[in-house]
């Protein structure tokens, strides 16, 4: 295999939180008098930054309402993260690549305090030679994060695998020198994905097959 290492997205990648985040938008939705969205319909609108998946959601975010909705999502989500579970197949692909020598790390939109703190909880801690979150709770970009990471890893282009489940994940593959998997079991629709003839699959147990 000519990839040294892999970087994982957490959310939707190996987390399957598809559901909890679905249902925690909804009651947000819901508390401002919109329709609640389907799953289907969430996947067609998500994206990153979130600030833009909540507006074309219908949602106000003038002054400060995006500040106290993102909290009350993430503090929802904080209470409930206990319902979402790890995607089939996602400890033993980690397990693979560990057995076969190849370094693995996260890079996340996830508050990095909180990204540590359930990698752990899931007994996956020591399959990760680094694990990058963010320093708020705002799910933006994982841009400059990804950069300084990959500076640190030192290998070339080419040498390093992302796996995500969004186009954001794509684009910041694409600007950190990474290749790129996509994953359509998380939070964006397969058909958004596979614009560009992008690399997608539909589950984990797909991966070996397309490297």
């Amino acid at each position: 295999m000519k990839y040294k290492h892999i970087i994982w997205d957490w959310n939707g990648t190996l987390l399957n939180d598809l559901e909890l985040c679905n249902d925690l938008i909804n009651e947000i939705l819901i508390d401002n008098k919109l329709e609640p969205l389907t799953e289907e319909k969430y996947k067609d609108i998500f994206t990153f930054p979130v600030r833009d998946y909540y507006k074309t959601a219908g949602l106000d975010l003038s002054g400060n309402n995006f500040e106290i909705m993102g909290k009350q999502f993430i503090g929802n989500y904080e209470k409930r993260r206990s319902e979402a579970g790890l995607h089939k197949d996602a400890e033993k692909t980690l397990s693979g690549f560990s057995e076969k020598g190849i370094g693995q790390s996260i890079l996340s939109a996830y508050s990095q305090h909180t990204l540590e703190e359930i990698v752990e909880i899931f007994g996956l801690t020591k399959y990760f030679r680094k694990v990058v979150g963010l320093d708020n709770i705002y799910a933006g970009s994982k841009l400059e994060n990804g950069k300084r990471h990959m500076k640190e890893l030192g290998y070339r282009k080419g040498e390093v695998l992302f796996i995500g489940d969004t186009l954001h994940d794509l684009e910041v593959a694409e600007e950190i020198g990474a290749d790129c998997v996509l994953v359509s079991h998380g939070h964006q629709a397969k058909h958004k994905l596979q614009i560009n003839g992008n690399v997608v699959i539909e589950s984990l147990s797909e991966l070996e097959s397309v490297l």
